[in-house]
Order: structure tokens, then sequence, then C-alpha cells
């Protein structure tokens, strides 16, 4: 489970098999760098990577065209949409 982020603390504890911190200690050697900001750099790049991914929609180019079709030229709205348009609570 997560803990609760502490504001004070800027520090962030990590176990790891040996093996492994060999492995991040080799290649932070050879980025000529200390371990911690390798990972804090590698874990900071794909942290962002994993958010981007999340938060972008890709489409096909088929599905792109589609969407600007619909953009440009919206259909007529069918009596369901206009339903559900006058239950919705009045902007001020």
């Amino acid at each position: 489970m997560p803990r609760v982020a502490v504001k004070d603390n800027k520090r962030m504890s990590l176990r790891i098999p040996a093996a492994e911190k060999a492995l991040l200690l080799r290649a932070a050697a050879l980025k000529d760098t200390d371990l911690t900001e390798f990972v804090r750099q590698h874990s900071i790049h794909a942290a962002k990577a994993i958010i981007r991914d999340d938060e972008q929609l890709g489409l096909s180019e088929r599905d792109s065209l589609r969407v600007l079709a619909l953009l440009e030229n919206p259909p007529v709205p069918n009596a369901r949409l206009l339903a559900a348009a006058k239950v919705l609570p009045k902007r001020r």
C-alpha cells in the first residue's frame, strides 16, 4: 500500500537485490553520475512517459480524418441528444 507523502521528507528508501544495485551502479558510472542522480533522472523520465502515454489518445490516420470531418461538419442532433440537453442544468 502506498504511503502518504511527507512534505518535509526529500528522501526515498529503496530495497533492491544486490545484482540490480550493481547493474544500476555500473550504468551510473557509464553516464558519469552518481547512483542517486542516475536513478532520479531515469525514474522521472519513465514516470513522465507513463503519464504522457496514459493521458494521450492515439488515433490512426483514418480516425483522425474522421474526427476532423465531424468537427467541420457535425451531424444534426438526434432526438435523444436533444432530450439529454434539455435536462442539463442551466448555465448562468
